[in-house]
């Protein structure tokens, strides 16, 4: 008997973010969401999606009940669909590089970014993340990571437990050239589909973004790939191709077996 296909709408949204101005980034996402395939299932933003990679945590971190979260609860039953998207998030005296999948039912499940970018003094400001997460829809196994994250082959290898590499980013334009190749070996090594969002524009310290938000399947074969624009990636990933894949082509079980100190 054959197997029953299960079929993830996923839609990436690459933008320019306003820089340090919550509302308008919250607006303006809000306007694209209007152009949304109907049946969408997940919707993800880039890195830091309401504020652009500041660091300016005590300004513009905000708690697990603070307005980008409940704009996001809002969104996400309003689109019957998981918003997914990383911000600064504070707990207590610490903070972190969140990132959210909130579900339309209200429920919200988090990764928080493990690999910090030092070279931007990310570390000074934020926690590292204790977990690798892996997220449930659809049947689909999801892994999230959060830019720099992608540096980190080891983190992100597949012991045969997820199916969606998903990496939310504000990767910059001089090594974009390094975001194309590392996402697509992601793909190839782990014998999964990777999507990975980015931003597009200038930042505040100068930094400029060219977007090319890609989806790739197992084999590394682009099945949808943004320009340098505002533009909605909208694909369907089909979960019968990637187990028939996997079992034409079962590298995964001459991986190695390890552990991960965290």
């Amino acid at each position: 008997m054959a197997e029953s296909d299960q079929i993830l709408t996923l839609s990436l949204i690459q933008i320019d973010l306003v820089w340090e101005n919550v509302a308008a980034n919250l607006a303006n996402f809000e306007a694209l969401f209007q152009d949304l395939p109907a049946d969408v299932d997940l919707v993800v933003l880039p890195e830091m999606f309401s504020t652009g990679f500041s660091m300016q945590v005590s300004d513009f971190a905000e708690t697990m009940d603070g307005k980008t979260v409940g704009w996001m609860k809002k969104q996400a039953t309003s689109r019957n669909a998981v918003v997914a998207g990383s911000l600064m998030i504070r707990q207590e005296t610490k903070f972190y590089n969140r990132f959210l999948f909130v579900k339309p039912c209200g429920e919200i499940e988090y990764y928080d970014k493990r690999h910090l970018f030092s070279i931007g003094e990310e570390d000074f400001h934020f926690m590292p993340g204790k977990e690798r997460k892996i997220i449930q829809l659809k049947g689909f196994r999801i892994l999230p990571q959060v830019c720099y994250d992608l540096r980190f082959p080891v983190f992100a290898r597949n012991r045969n437990d997820y199916d969606l590499y998903l990496n939310c980013a504000n990767w910059p334009a001089p090594r974009q050239a390094v975001w194309e190749c590392l996402l697509k070996a992601r793909a190839i090594e782990n014998q999964v589909y990777v999507a990975g969002v980015n931003r597009i524009g200038n930042d505040g310290n100068g930094i400029i973004h060219s977007g090319g938000s890609v989806v790739f399947d197992a084999r590394g074969s682009v099945l949808a790939e943004a320009s340098g624009s505002t533009q909605i990636l909208s694909t369907k990933l089909s979960l019968n191709l990637l187990h028939d894949f996997r079992r034409k082509f079962p590298v995964l079980q001459d991986a190695d077996n390890f552990t991960i100190s965290l």
